[in-house]
């Protein structure tokens, strides 16, 4: 099996890094950057955010996996201490893969020479530095309501955990195939209105976003963020593509969001599936 790792940069984490490297390549696994089966990520969700853009090109035929030694772990199953028996697991235990839904984003431009498209793992937010973002919302086609206040997110099951859950959205357990669109600061008045709840969006459901005025607009997929102009609108659904996790042992949903937020120790979820 071929192997890359990819570290958060810090000592802590490049030692993990090093030391795996060394016994894995023991084990007779081949170091490949350019076409690994397996990514490991030792860090946080940053690092391993950066590890799903690094190779979203091959996102089927690469599995993922994370160590955490960050601020927050959610995607990384392992912690430092549990190093020494992930890589046994690596070298002679096959891995479970388990997939998650991905969100699709496409931004047309009105001249299409600028067309482009991401995958986002977290989520997309859409901004402008010029006033309030409006935009019209289409769903399935049909005009639904225009947005009027700070921005929007467009967040997949899985980071329905993160911007989306600060901005007051629902957490949606990733083996349903949904993306979520969450209000930033909407304006609601006699003379402007949106829904002003979440909308929860099935994979035959996408959903379209026509700037009503040519602005320039900040969008961020995931932890990247580019100013883009002459926007004629941006596509977003759930993505034919999945991430592929490789699962040495069950890690159930549930049990992540509760580590990252409840933090009980006292209390222990009990499950075998994601």
């Amino acid at each position: 099996m071929k192997f890359m790792i990819v570290s958060k940069g810090d000592m802590r984490s490049n030692d993990i890094q090093q030391t795996m490297k060394r016994y894995l390549t023991e084990f007779d696994l081949v170091y490949d950057v350019e076409e690994p089966d397996l990514v490991i990520s030792v860090g946080g969700d940053g690092t391993f955010l950066e590890a799903f853009h690094r190779y979203v090109h091959r996102l089927d035929k690469t599995a993922f996996i994370g160590v955490h030694t960050g601020h927050l772990g959610f995607y990384a199953d392992w912690l430092p201490k549990e190093v020494e028996k992930l890589i046994i697991e690596i070298a002679k235990t096959p891995y479970k893969v388990v997939e998650y839904p991905l969100l699709q984003v496409d931004i047309h431009s009105h001249s299409g020479k600028e067309d482009t498209s991401f995958l986002a793992l977290n989520e997309a937010t859409i901004k402008t530095a010029d006033g309030s973002v409006v935009l019209d919302v289409e769903i399935k086609g049909e005009h639904f309501e225009t947005f009027r206040g700070d921005g929007l997110c467009i967040s997949t099951p899985s980071g329905s955990t993160a911007y989306n859950k600060a901005l007051g959205g629902g957490i949606i357990h990733p083996s349903i195939e949904a993306i979520q669109l969450t209000e930033m600061a909407s304006i609601n008045n006699r003379v402007f209105r949106t829904i002003g709840s979440p909308l929860i969006l099935p994979k035959h459901h996408p959903c379209i976003l026509k700037p009503t005025a040519n602005r320039s607009f900040l969008i961020t997929v995931d932890h990247l963020t580019k100013q883009y102009s002459h926007i004629k609108s941006i596509r977003c659904r759930v993505a034919d593509e999945k991430i592929r996790f490789a699962r040495y042992r069950p890690v159930p949903f549930w049990n992540r969001v509760r580590d990252s937020f409840i933090a009980d120790g006292n209390k222990t979820f009990r499950g075998s599936n994601d």
